[in-house]
């Protein structure tokens, strides 16, 4: 056989049936990403002869005889195929994993399949952009801008790593191969609920190839929590590396490591386990209930009742709401469920372990490699010195990422064997076994005056954390800025986090929140029309102003500072974009129009202890080193961090080097989440920036003898009165001297700020189809000094189109023994191209007192209002209210014909 890539003939042959990805990425041709193994997610497109295919699902035999171009064939980024040019200066991407094989396919279309793009691009996923960014990018649209020396902030600069991401060398996790490295597979649990009697390694390890086979007797018997915060006692300890009690399907049971991939998975195939099937309960209330089965045992000490299966319970309370509905004119009353959402990152999770020098080395794909780090020390008794953890580009995140579920392992079978190991999610695995978002039941009660006014807020909040609590407190914790939105003098919050034998919950951007979004702003509107107020002019009457109460979890004082009027300005906002923007038309006769409307607010940073440290240095090359432990993985910090130095260094971006995610090479940092990425690292950098610049001034002062209030710094050195000194002299002068240009700062996340979020929604509804039509989308953001404004308006995009496929689309089906039933992309339906409409917009402005240059976060609270304002609108429509997610055309079917049937009767 004769194989060609980019040119190049190979004189390497596939194995026997191995997929062409697998091939070319076995040649190093990285850039060909694993998304799915099914087809689904296009991440894997290379051309065959100029066409695109999915290598996935491509027999690599196929390519015999024939010219495959993979992204690195395409251009480099000195000579970029325009197409790669015009994504990187859209920009065309937020993570980078699905662009490659989005540029691979969009290099191929003809005029009318670029007129056509949701038909042309329904091969290939991205779950960051929400596809504005893609369209313009195939289009040709520029959105990327030049800064001008000391001029970062508040231009739309590129991404430092867009040219390494359009043309598939940017390095995520597995984009590396090691000599010697083993593979590691999992046996999960076919049970929710079981003890392990025993497990027989004879006829596993007898597979050529396997080296080792761990089960719960092979390693360290310590508790830990797989949750990611710097205070790790805000989540419990109920979690084992390797368990002999199994209490939900798809749980760990044991690992077989081999020599190949399929070594290892037909060792897991012959593992003969044992087991002793126990009661399970799958629903929260059902596991509340007297004589359920027990989960956890009454000897665990994490777990607050464990007869009632219940983690942790919150009872917060402001003045009397039963006295505040006996004085209500109106009170309305509801429940509002929403299920499981996947984060669906098209990178999996995945790790790659080796020795060095001694010490443990960790690659892997993580939001935190500092906690990642500490939490290994912890498992495998190491000094933090026995211990590197570090992050390539990670492929997504949204919160999936703020957990230790794939280090451990690796770390374990790294230092038993002392070779490299690999351990790679599969796309089931991802569904199957990694933590998805909170299902929650919350019951909103609300009494208010004729004229509006809020008399009393009552919620129940039932949150199923599943088999184990990694994040069930903190996301119940987080639920009461339902309660916080709205000015009321009698508020109650009870939540209850409960255990039950599906899979563990977790953090998912909007964490908490979006669910109590869903739910309070959907009663607000029911509220509005029981008492006949616009819905919009019903918030404005209620919403909570600067210097108002906000937080009513605890008696003590609390850190969150709230100085700027930013909900109301988003509400006016969105009002006036919906009244005067007639958007898409109506579908045609019969279909229902209806406009909907919710707001959400979100603190700035998370209430535990969040920590980050910068580090800036000037170089030799006279080029700005900024080391900050934060990881890139699509949220645009990398971008904003490089802007904040620029800025503060009198500099343009080109000059500032980064560097990041690696525990040997930056200071700690708790992780990129909870908006922190901004408001926390931010401010280290800041404050390392600015203090290098005074360093640089202080020593230019003594060098020409002139006052300090006289000297200034730019891009090329120091102004000194009326003398200029080059930065290469003071450079040159320092060392001499044994002096650096280089400090360190930390930043805290306390006080934090809170910023607010508005969407508005126009739609139409088919009633015998059920299918819904956005014809228009606006969305206003209180974000404060606006950083980067098209990376701004891009995370809004993103954050857009995941809250619309958590309202309408996105289904996690379970069966009645607690297993998922539709473990892959294609039928778990996050939005393509064709699902997801144009979003307008709109920033609020503001200022924020407390955030980098007076900016805020914004990448995840944008979620939180989309799909209430969605079923507000599915309301005004129909005339039916609908509260439970998603809303499918099947249920939105059902309820119409049952309306109709009934108006028959």
């Amino acid at each position: 056989m004769t194989y060609r890539v980019n040119g190049r003939s190979f004189d390497e042959e596939p194995d026997p049936g191995q997929c062409l990805r697998t091939f070319l990425r076995s040649l190093g041709h990285y850039g060909v990403k694993k998304g799915c193994d099914a087809g689904d997610c296009g991440a894997c497109t290379v051309w065959l002869d100029g066409s695109p295919v999915h290598s996935c699902i491509t027999p690599a035999f196929r390519a015999d005889g024939r010219e495959v171009t993979t992204i690195e064939g395409l251009g480099s980024p000195g000579n970029l195929h325009p197409m790669q040019r015009q994504f990187r200066d859209a920009p065309g991407f937020q993570c980078g994993f699905c662009t490659a094989g989005m540029i691979m396919t969009s290099a191929t279309f003809t005029a009318a399949q670029k007129k056509d793009l949701p038909r042309a691009l329904k091969g290939n996923l991205c779950r960051c952009t929400g596809y504005r960014g893609i369209e313009d990018a195939v289009k040709g649209v520029t959105g990327v801008e030049p800064a001008a020396p000391g001029k970062a902030v508040g231009t739309s600069v590129g991404a430092p790593a867009a040219n390494d991401v359009v043309t598939g060398r940017a390095e995520f996790t597995m984009d590396t191969r090691i000599e010697g490295m083993l593979h590691l597979k999992v046996v999960h649990s076919p049970h929710a609920h079981a003890r392990i009697v025993s497990i027989d390694k004879t006829a596993a390890l007898a597979v050529p190839g396997v080296r080792r086979v761990y089960t719960w007797e092979d390693v360290p018997r310590r508790r830990f929590t797989t949750a990611i915060h710097t205070d790790h006692l805000v989540d419990p300890d109920d979690t084992f590396i390797l368990d002999d009690t199994v209490r939900f399907v798809g749980q760990r049971v044991a690992a077989v490591l081999a020599d190949t991939v399929g070594a290892a998975e037909e060792g897991c195939r012959r593992l003969a386990v044992e087991y002793e099937v126990m009661p399970a309960v799958f629903d929260p209330e059902e596991a509340m209930a007297e004589g359920a089965p027990q989960i956890h045992g009454s000897h665990d000490p994490f777990v607050r009742d464990p007869v009632r299966n219940i983690l942790i319970e919150i009872h917060a309370r402001i003045g009397d709401v039963d006295a505040g509905f006996a004085e209500a004119d109106v009170v309305h009353e509801g429940t509002y469920f929403s299920p499981r959402v996947q984060h669906a990152h098209l990178e999996t999770h995945g790790s790659i372990a080796w020795m060095e020098n001694g010490r443990l080395n960790v690659r892997t794909s993580s939001q935190s490699p500092s906690i990642a780090k500490v939490k290994l020390s912890y498992l495998f008794a190491l000094r933090p010195d026995q211990l590197r953890v570090f992050c390539a580009r990670v492929g997504g995140g949204f919160g999936g990422k703020q957990e230790v579920i794939s280090e451990d392992l690796v770390a374990l079978a790294t230092l038993d064997t002392g070779r490299p190991v690999c351990f790679e999610y599969t796309r089931e695995e991802e569904f199957t076994t990694a933590s998805p978002r909170h299902p929650m039941a919350l019951t909103v009660k609300l009494g208010a005056k004729a004229d509006g006014t809020l008399t009393a807020l009552q919620v129940r909040n039932v949150s199923n954390t599943g088999a184990y609590g990694n994040h069930g407190g903190e996301t119940l914790y987080a639920g009461g800025a339902a309660v916080m939105i709205y000015r009321c003098p009698n508020k109650r919050y009870d939540g209850y986090s409960v255990y039950t034998n599906t899979v563990p919950s977790g953090a998912l951007r909007g964490y908490g929140m979006t669910q109590p979004a869903f739910a309070v702003e959907s009663a607000m509107d029911e509220l509005a029309r029981a008492v006949h107020i616009d819905p919009l002019e019903l918030r404005r009457r209620n919403i909570v102003r600067p210097g108002d109460p906000l937080v009513a979890m605890e008696e003590g004082p609390d850190d969150v500072m709230f100085t700027e009027p930013g909900l109301a300005r988003c509400i006016d906002l969105v009002e006036g974009a919906m009244a005067g923007t007639p958007g898409e038309p109506s579908p045609g006769p019969g279909w229902l129009v209806g406009t909907g409307f919710a707001s959400s607010l979100h603190e700035t940073a998370p209430p535990t202890e969040h920590l980050s440290e910068a580090w800036v240095t000037l170089g030799d090359d006279l080029v700005y080193e900024v080391a900050v432990g934060t990881a890139e993985f699509g949220e645009g910090t990398s971008t904003a961090h490089v802007q904040i130095a620029a800025n503060q260094l009198g500099t343009t971006p080109s000059r500032i080097r980064l560097v990041q995610s690696d525990t040997d090479r930056t200071g700690f940092d708790t992780g990129a989440f909870a908006s922190a990425g901004l408001f926390v690292a931010g401010n280290a950098v800041l404050r390392a920036a600015n203090a290098v610049r005074d360093r640089i001034l202080e020593f230019a002062a003594a060098h020409t003898g002139v006052h300090l209030v006289m000297c200034s710094l730019d891009d090329e050195g120091v102004v000194c009165g009326d003398q200029r000194v080059s930065l290469a002299e003071l450079v040159a002068l320092a060392r001499a001297r044994g002096i650096r240009f280089t400090a360190a700062r930390k930043a805290y996340g306390s006080p934090r700020s809170v910023t607010f979020n508005t969407h508005g929604f126009r739609v139409a509804v088919h009633p015998v189809t059920g299918e819904i039509r956005v014809l228009y989308s606006v969305h206003a953001t209180d974000a404060g000094v606006i950083v980067n404004p098209a990376q701004v308006r891009g995370q809004v995009e993103g954050g857009v189109a995941q809250g619309l496929g958590f309202a309408l689309t996105e289904n996690y089906q379970v069966d009645a023994d607690g297993a998922m039933v539709n473990p892959n992309l294609r039928n778990y339906r996050i939005p393509t191209c064709a699902d997801v409409p144009r979003t307008d917009v709109l920033a609020v402005d503001s200022a924020d007192s407390y955030g980098p240059l007076r900016s805020k976060g914004m990448a995840e609270c944008c979620i939180n209002p989309v799909a209430p304002a969605l079923a507000n609108a599915l309301h005004d429509a129909t005339g039916v209210r609908y509260r439970a997610l998603p809303l499918t055309p099947e249920r939105i079917y059902r309820r119409l014909t049952e309306r109709q049937s009934a108006a028959r009767r």
